[in-house]
């Protein structure tokens, strides 16, 4: 059995919901406690800030009693995925949920396990870093700093790196999109500024890898647009290589298209096992020559050429008159004898056959 999923040109929007959800927290509850999480956190990832949204309208929207909503949310504030805020006294049906970052009370959890969070310990050990790296996620960062670094970091160094996730509430995926942006960006290798990049995002409130692509939408939009671009394909583990910058920057500067366009074309990296730059760009180009410059141009524009079929016709025949072919001209020697005559002459052949016959013997 397999599963696969069916790409559509209409975009009607996604809600990314996080693996851990999925297979952590999702069987532990009973389906309407689901459907609550669900419908609160798309509402939440929407972002928009002209729906007033209460937990009367999510029970509507649902088509279940309010107290089913209500008790969902304690269910998940006991699981601890789920922060209640503003409770008010006069109405304790309305307040504001905030949705917890999974990823980060998984990495909490197992940093706790190894004993890593313990208050009387001022700094981080070697076993302590050995006990750290046996969680995946976190050993898989260390493995991408020592390549963008292009050396092997020391224990010092990792020991720092991992204090960050606790000081900074730092997502280990954010920590290495620091250390890409700074040595790969700003061309500084060193682990102290790096870690003044870690410190400004946590000022600004960037804990999350959506909330540092915004912000470089603002501070550095050619960079936004290249790791925009990369995340589109599945290849954000890695940074473009000049050409790839070349190509991309062409595409907002010489092609004008807008970012949305652009995303659009990347959509049809879904059709190839390996999507890359190069393809994108044969979509794009086409585009640009056909003079699509909106989303709505490409519905209009792109259609795909119809096939015509042609069909040949058979030529007719008479029923009962055999198809003649050019062996049908031939004469035989057998058309020129009556039917006496060829018996004559067959019987002559036997005679001579036995004559022979006897002749060996």
């Amino acid at each position: 059995m397999s599963f696969t999923l069916e790409t559509t040109d209409m975009d009607l929007g996604d809600t990314p919901i996080e693996n851990i959800f999925i297979n952590d927290f999702m069987p532990m509850a009973n389906g309407t406690y689901v459907k609550v999480y669900l419908l609160g956190y798309k509402y939440a990832h929407d972002r928009d800030e002209k729906l007033d949204i209460t937990n009367q309208i999510i029970a509507k929207h649902l088509e279940i009693p309010l107290e089913d909503v209500l008790h969902a949310w304690d269910f998940w504030e006991k699981k601890g995925i789920i922060k209640k805020l503003d409770i008010k006294e006069e109405n304790k049906h309305d307040y504001k949920v905030k949705f917890l970052n999974l990823k980060q009370l998984y990495i909490k959890n197992n940093l706790r396990v190894f004993g890593l969070k313990d208050k009387e310990k001022k700094t981080i050990g070697p076993k302590d870093l050995i006990d750290a790296n046996q969680i995946p996620i976190i050993n898989q960062m260390f493995n991408a700093i020592d390549d963008i670094m292009r050396r092997q970091t020391v224990v010092v160094e990792k020991q720092k790196i991992l204090s960050w996730i606790e000081d900074y509430n730092m997502n280990p995926d954010v920590i290495e999109k620091a250390f890409r942006y700074g040595v790969e960006r700003k061309g500084v290798r060193n682990i102290n500024y790096i870690e003044g990049i870690i410190r400004n995002w946590y000022d600004n409130g960037l804990t999350n890898m959506d909330a540092v692509l915004e912000y470089f939408k603002t501070q550095d939009e050619r960079y936004y647009r290249y790791q925009r671009v990369l995340r589109a394909l599945g290849m954000d583990h890695r940074s473009p290589t000049e050409k790839e910058m070349r190509v991309i920057d062409n595409w907002f500067d010489g092609y004008k298209f807008s970012m949305e366009v652009v995303l659009k074309g990347c959509e049809g990296s879904s059709k190839v096992a390996n999507p890359n730059i190069n393809y994108i760009e044969g979509i794009l180009s086409s585009w640009h020559k056909k003079g699509i410059t909106t989303v709505e141009d490409i519905e209009e524009k792109d259609k795909p050429l119809e096939k015509k079929t042609f069909t040949t016709s058979k030529p007719t025949q008479k029923k009962g008159s055999p198809i003649k072919t050019r062996f049908h001209n031939f004469e035989q020697r057998s058309d020129k004898y009556t039917a006496e005559e060829l018996e004559d002459i067959a019987k002559r052949k036997r005679e001579s056959y036995k004559q022979r016959v006897k002749g060996e013997a």
